[in-house]
């Protein structure tokens, strides 16, 4: 028998992609003896789709896993290449943060976290199927008989299981472009009784950057001063590059058209569905057929290679017809493609086959995490591999699992709607729009949400607390000040903000009713008056943001406080929906297959209707009184 046979573990996580890193990071760093087990030990973080990390709402998630204790936000800090803050001209609520990476940066980068991460073993394999004794999993099986033992497991899959790359009419197995995919450990899910799904999704060739007329491009540089992801950077290093941006037109679009029938998604051998939210250029010729072009992003794959991602030309179409349709496009003429954009379709596992803790409903102990719940996104996969790894400590320690509410945190809005909503056969993203707290959820204040919680679980350390708590002091002092400063109205004060385009004043007022203006910025705030004291620009923006928007805060808590109600309205386990008077079988059957864990996550359910919760809401009480 091998050591491998012979050792067991407290935690085994499957997989070394975005979901799988958080995973056994935070099991790991919480205490417990954690195994990675992954195809390819070089592929460790690997970006399989666009060089980047955050976007609208994504962002959001990368700095609650930061929160929390988790390593995407500095890792992105350290190997970005351009920073970006999206929709400065919006609200605080949808501003976004977003980054290029340096694939390989990233990638090495995560690699030595984890080889030098206490408590943390990493080995290569290809799990096949899962031990499973009493309805409890008991370990893992790899392709060549290796059995490893663990009390938790945690399966972070991406697109491997049974996946099938589609170039035209050409498809091969794979996991994604040069690896492997995993076939038996699908069926081995498939046999416990879990409902399986396939989904597609898709990526862009690869240009040459050498073969490039970057001369015909618009420029697309960086922040000036760029923003860090996470709470812990002091700032951005590392050499800046810019990104280039192009178009599409009707020559582009005529030779999709001419060539869609040789599309594996309009030929009919795709049959699942893509993202709705980022479509291959064949669906957005097809979709928008009114649009005589698309904008194309032509962004840097690193530092030390030619490699161009042309973000927003997704596609699967034959490779002679790839060539044709970007040597169409201006600036990419004489463009050179190094890989062939393809799509994959792969398995996944519906998710509200999950609890809110992502431990399956089937097997005790085996937790989902990533696009195997039918996720997309590198942010989206973290947030989950974070919280199956808490989650799958806490309950070693026999703990309560850690929930967050959809008023707490992007992550509770992500994990409730998939286990409460589940995909509906489409790969799920984050936006701020799925938030209805979202101005509760800003990405500045994602510290002060979520780092004590981690702290307290054991994850985030104690110089992010102290960190947190002085961020929290200061912010307060600064509210102080400005609300309890006065300000006269003076020639040179009216002066002042007349050069702001801002009404003068008639009367006294304080310095927080200056900042209410819709016109005015702390910045001029301060040039009104020079003594209100200097902090970080975070405590600033959260100082800032308090005052202006203190009116629209308050009326979310009371919102919050409202449903709250029904949040605090538990469900008992194991409830016989069939017994209760007047709820249809179609609500009955629903509740059954989601079995809610509380009447708020009922009521969001879709089909289960307001009659239905009434009846919910007597039955409990009846029960309790």
């Amino acid at each position: 028998m091998s050591i491998a046979q012979r050792e067991a573990f407290d935690v085994i996580v499957v997989g070394a992609g975005h979901a799988g890193i958080e995973a056994c990071l935070a099991a790991a760093r919480m205490g417990c003896s954690t195994l990675m087990l992954t195809l390819n030990l070089d592929h460790i973080g690997q970006m399989s789709c666009n060089p980047a990390i955050g976007g609208i709402g994504k962002g959001h998630l990368v700095k609650e896993i930061d929160a929390l204790g988790g390593e995407m936000g500095r890792a992105i800090d350290e190997t970005g290449i351009q920073f970006r803050v999206l929709n400065t001209k919006k609200g605080p609520a949808v501003q976004a943060s977003r980054a290029q990476a340096d694939k390989a940066l990233y990638r090495q980068r995560m690699k030595r976290v984890l080889e030098t991460c206490p408590g943390l073993t990493l080995r290569q394999g290809s799990v096949e199927a899962l031990i499973v004794e009493n309805g409890e999993v008991k370990g893992v099986e790899t392709q060549i008989g290796e059995r490893f033992y663990g009390r938790k497991v945690i399966l972070t899959t991406g697109t491997f299981l049974k996946g099938l790359i589609h170039i035209g009419d050409r498809n091969y197995s794979a996991g994604r472009a040069g690896d492997f995919a995993v076939h038996g450990l699908s069926e081995s899910l498939v046999n416990l009784g879990f409902k399986v799904g396939r989904l597609k999704t898709g990526t862009c060739p690869r240009l040459d950057a050498r073969t490039i007329d970057f001369s015909k491009l618009a420029v697309q540089h960086g922040d000036e001063n760029p923003t860090p992801f996470s709470f812990s950077s002091s700032g951005i290093t590392q050499r800046q590059v810019p990104c280039h941006i192009t178009y599409t037109n009707n020559r582009t679009h005529e030779i999709i058209r001419s060539a869609i029938h040789r599309s594996p998604m309009y030929s009919g051998v795709i049959k699942s569905r893509g993202p709705r939210y980022c479509p291959s250029i064949e669906d957005k010729i097809h979709r928008f057929a009114d649009k005589n072009r698309h904008q194309i992003f032509l962004e840097p794959e690193g530092l030390d290679t030619v490699e161009i991602y042309p973000n927003g030309l997704s596609t699967s179409l034959p490779l002679d017809v790839q060539v044709e349709m970007v040597r169409s496009i201006e600036g990419l003429e004489s463009a050179d493609i190094m890989r062939p954009g393809y799509a994959i379709e792969y398995d996944y596992f519906e998710p509200t086959q999950l609890y809110p803790s992502l431990e399956t409903k089937l097997i005790r102990g085996l937790y989902h995490a990533g696009q195997i719940n039918g996720t997309t996104g590198y942010e989206e996969a973290a947030a989950q591999g974070i919280v199956a790894g808490m989650n799958a400590v806490l309950s070693t320690r026999g703990d309560a699992p850690l929930i967050f509410s959809r008023e707490q945190a992007y992550i509770g809005v992500l994990i409730d709607d998939l286990v409460t909503k589940g995909t509906d056969n489409e790969p799920y993203r984050m936006f701020t729009s799925r938030a209805e707290y979202r101005l509760l959820l800003r990405e500045d204040n994602a510290d002060l949400r979520l780092t004590d919680i981690g702290y307290r679980i054991g994850l985030a350390s104690g110089a992010a607390t102290k960190r947190t708590s002085d961020k929290r002091r200061a912010t307060t002092a600064l509210i102080t000040y400005l609300e309890s400063q006065q300000m006269a109205p003076s020639a040179g004060i009216n002066s002042l903000l007349e050069s702001f385009q801002s009404a003068p004043l008639r009367s006294q007022a304080s310095l927080a009713q200056l900042l209410r203006r819709p016109e005015i910025s702390l910045g001029q705030v301060r040039v009104l008056n020079p003594e209100t004291p200097t902090y970080d620009r975070d405590i600033d923006a959260q100082a800032e943001t308090h005052i202006k928007y203190q009116g629209y805060v308050d009326r979310q808590l009371e919102i919050v406080q409202r449903f709250q109600r029904m949040e605090n309205v538990s469900l008992p386990v194991n409830i016989d929906y069939a017994k209760i008077s007047g709820l249809s079988r179609e609500v009955c059957e629903k509740l059954t297959r989601i079995q809610p864990q509380s009447l708020g996550q009922a009521s969001r359910i879709p089909g289960i209707t307001p009659a239905a919760i009434s009846l919910l809401s007597f039955y409990i009480k009846k029960k309790t009184a």
